[in-house]
């Protein structure tokens, strides 16, 4: 497997700190993706992201086999186990009381893809010319969507888009969507917290990524855009292109991470 692979957070404009938190690493054999956005004050958003994304990575960290069911329990219990660290540290600690983060995932191996998610950040997936989000945010607006309240575009400016019903530390237990698929030759995934999505429509995200250039050039542009529009929050995105799928690994060229 090759894949080509690019990550960058920016505090934004208007924010004093950034509290997003991502992991991007890959080899020949897999990659793992994750970005979480905290929340909380006293940089107890910072505090629950990192422990999110620490915890999950080194939980998932021998899994190698996408192709049974076992992988699937592993990333449902590794956001488990981030969720109950991150609750009894706000039990334990008075002043990280109320935090906690969102948490999505995206894991690639053997032919496959498993995300693991939790809140409002969100995968997206461009295969074929269709760009198309492949999470679903647990937000208030996007449940008022669902039950035929709201539109998709009233959703993204409605007073409340911020608002999420489910989150990684908030509650002694924590309930995460596990999705599965095939990988194709040139995918490209993007993972991103709100900051990007919530300023960057989705035309011009796919206007990005189908831009030819290197996905560090796409991350700088998706930045940039997010700043150009008023940097309202942290913004953070991973790109990874599928330049290879094998399923047995035999040599081919290392992950491009860059």
């Amino acid at each position: 497997m090759q894949l080509s692979v690019a990550a960058g957070t920016d505090v934004g404009r208007i924010r004093a700190g950034n509290e997003d938190s991502l992991h991007a690493d890959a080899d020949q054999e897999r990659g793992l993706f994750i970005v979480a956005d905290g929340m909380g004050g006293h940089a107890a958003g910072e505090v629950a992201s990192e422990m999110a994304v620490q915890i999950v990575a080194r939980n998932l960290s021998d899994v190698r086999d996408l192709t049974s069911g076992s992988a699937e329990t592993r990333m449902a219990d590794a956001l488990k186990a981030a969720n109950r660290a991150i609750y009894e540290r706000t039990i334990q600690e008075a002043e990280k009381h109320g935090m906690g983060t969102t948490a999505t995932c995206l894991l690639i191996g053997q032919g496959r893809y498993l995300i693991g998610h939790v809140g409002d950040s969100r995968v997206y997936l461009l295969r074929d010319g269709v760009f198309r989000q492949v999470t679903k945010d647990h937000s208030y607006v996007q449940e008022q969507v669902d039950a035929g309240f709201l539109t998709p575009e009233q959703a993204r400016y409605h007073p409340y888009s911020n608002v999420i019903t489910r989150c990684v530390g908030a509650n002694a237990a924590v309930e995460a969507d596990v999705l599965t698929g095939d990988l194709q030759v040139g995918d490209v995934y993007l993972v991103a917290s709100d900051g990007l999505t919530g300023l960057v429509e989705d035309p011009q995200l796919k206007k990005i990524l189908e831009s030819r250039q290197t996905p560090g050039r796409m991350v700088d542009a998706m930045i940039a855009e997010a700043n150009r529009r008023g940097g309202l929050d942290n913004i953070t995105a991973i790109v990874v292109q599928v330049v290879k799928v094998t399923g047995i690994v035999t040599g081919e060229m290392p992950a491009v991470l860059g």
